[in-house]
């Protein structure tokens, strides 16, 4: 039944696919068009109905009818085909099977780089399990090339397994989701489902209904630059603003020192001169009074500060990213509840965690198709290091294919 599964995952992987958040083109690379046209023809070749690549979002779209003869609601399925901000040229993927769940992993020849349970603990999960990692010198790409693997698998399964009911599915592998513009341009009237999946999520159980809401801050400091023989009284020096700045936001909430709920202000970008500086921030908070009192934070102190001087030196360019989705899906929780029941019936342990982060659910959710986040198995994503169980995969196609199944029975 998965027989294709790990050479459809092989072969997505190793087509370079990075998205660039330079590019003013959607998507933003043209490996990703070009992975799109090979998904087009393979969704094609599969038996999907209206097989499309939309030019302006860069999406592909296909269509699974429904094979029963009674009305139940639309689902769609979707993954993302772009990289993060790693190597991704020759991708070099390693299986190892029958991992023993305790040996250390040596990833490339030099032996610099390794996957081992002291640095990863998780590993200790995977006891038995054929792990699919890299050769030390690229990303993997199972984020989310994993996601599109298993939708692709399901829609095999669904297809060539008739006797399993579903009504209509619709699937779309998209864009640009790791530079946080993929579902910008998302149509929701060309995907025209009652509610959808991202399969973006990481080890086996999730199920993620909430994320971070987020913002993004971009502050341009200008400064008077004089010679530092004669400033006294009269240079402004950008730099030291940027640090006070900077020194005025809250010294804990920060990534590195935050956790589940907790939102934070993470300093991106510090560059300049005396004379001119610039900082770039991104915002992040699950609660939308909380995102609201961090981005009036950011103003304050700029005013604050603006008010030392004669001129305005402190520019901030500030604008929202995406919200949590919470606050569309808990309308109507069936949706969670429906993959709670597929991964209960399939012996799979629900793990509903807010996600520290975003996925193209938040924005297609606030576009008006209720989007929660599914597993797809990979850990340690956006790195050397990351890894992905084929049976965790194989799992996440099983969950794809219940919940066709199940929501016949939910109306």
């Amino acid at each position: 039944m998965y027989e294709n599964l790990l050479p459809r995952f092989l072969s997505y992987v190793k087509t370079e696919t990075r998205s660039d958040p330079t590019s003013s083109t959607t998507p933003s690379t043209q490996t990703q068009v070009a992975f799109a046209q090979v998904l087009k023809k393979e969704l094609e070749e599969l038996g999907l109905s209206d097989v499309i690549y939309n030019e302006e979002n860069g999406f592909v779209i296909g269509t699974l009818p429904s094979n029963i003869d009674h009305p139940v609601r639309s689902i769609g399925f979707i993954a993302h085909m772009d990289t993060a901000d790693f190597n991704a040229v020759n991708v070099n993927p390693q299986i190892i099977e029958n991992y023993d769940g305790e040996s250390t992993i040596v990833l490339d020849k030099e032996e610099r780089f390794t996957l081992n349970t002291k640095d990863f603990p998780n590993l200790k999960n995977y006891a038995g399990h054929t792990l699919i990692t890299t050769d030390g010198k690229t990303l993997l790409g199972a984020d989310d090339k994993a996601g599109i693997a298993e939708i692709m698998t399901a829609m095999e399964i669904l297809l060539k397994n008739p006797t399993i009911p579903h009504g209509e599915i619709k699937v779309a592998f998209g864009p640009d989701e790791e530079i946080g513009v993929g579902a910008d341009k998302f149509d929701v009237d060309q995907f025209n489902v009652d509610f959808a999946y991202t399969i973006d999520g990481g080890p086996l159980g999730e199920l993620q209904y909430e994320t971070f809401s987020a913002a993004q801050a971009n502050i341009t400091i200008q400064g008077k630059n004089v010679h530092p023989g004669t400033a006294k009284d009269t240079m402004i020096n950008a730099l030291q603003l940027a640090i006070d700045f900077h020194n005025q936001l809250p010294a804990d909430e920060v990534p590195e020192k935050t956790e589940g709920y907790q939102g934070f202000f993470h300093l991106m970008a510090l560059a300049g001169t005396p004379e001119e500086a610039t900082m770039s921030y991104i915002i992040r908070d699950h609660k939308r009074d909380s995102f609201e009192a961090r981005k009036a934070l950011i103003t304050h102190i700029q005013e604050q500060m603006n008010a030392r001087f004669d001129q305005e030196r402190i520019v901030v360019d500030m604008y929202d990213q995406y919200y949590n989705m919470r606050e569309i899906i808990e309308k109507d929780m069936s949706i969670v509840d429906l993959a709670e029941k597929a991964m209960l019936e399939l012996a799979i342990k629900p793990v509903i965690e807010p996600v520290r982060g975003g996925t193209d659910g938040s924005k297609i959710s606030y576009l008006g198709i209720p989007t929660p986040n599914l597993f797809a198995g990979g850990e340690n994503m956006h790195g050397r290091f990351e890894f992905v169980s084929l049976q965790v995969m194989e799992k996440a196609t099983d969950v794809i294919v219940k919940i066709a199944e199940l929501n016949t029975q939910n109306q």
